[in-house]
């Protein structure tokens, strides 16, 4: 039986992976959530899912007006959740990841809103959390935007390297 160290660290810290990505039944997803070129993954935009694989919509909304920093880094966190889900479903392991090449994150905030930065740091302290000192380094951006898709709070894509 095969383990996966990394999943093993997530438990250790009293998380869970989500089940994988169910979108409504009125979206269809015209792209896949991963897409493998080589040895290389590269993550389509995912947002905060539930344990059970749904939209988390009680997190949707503009930070700084329907959500504070507290629940807009609840959302980066469980997106960051929703992606290593998906890698684990396409990849087999986590543990097959070499490198974090790049982080993109995107805040549905108010036009006033500064702190972007601070929200998406909860995706990359659960990277830095969970990976190796050698894996996990990445390169990151943090922008507002002035709306995501169904609403969404917080989008974020990845791109990682595996062997």
């Amino acid at each position: 039986m095969s383990t996966d160290s990394v999943v093993e660290k997530l438990q250790s810290l009293g998380m869970a992976l989500p089940a994988p990505l169910q979108l409504p039944p009125n979206i269809v997803a015209k792209f896949p959530f991963v897409r493998v070129i080589g040895n290389r993954a590269l993550v389509s935009g995912h947002g905060p899912i539930n344990a059970d694989g749904t939209l988390a919509t009680h997190l949707f909304g503009k930070v700084g007006q329907d959500l504070d920093l507290e629940q807009a880094n609840e959302a980066a966190h469980l997106t960051g959740l929703a992606i290593l889900s998906s890698l684990k479903h396409e990849l087999g392991s986590l543990d097959r990841i070499t490198a974090w090449g790049r982080i993109m994150g995107m805040v549905n905030c108010t036009p006033d809103f500064v702190q972007q930065t601070p929200v998406i740091d909860a995706m990359s302290d659960l990277i830095n959390q969970v990976f190796p000192a050698e894996v996990a380094p990445h390169s990151r951006a943090a922008v507002g935007m002035v709306s995501l898709p169904m609403g969404m709070s917080v989008e974020i894509e990845a791109e990682v390297y595996f062997d």
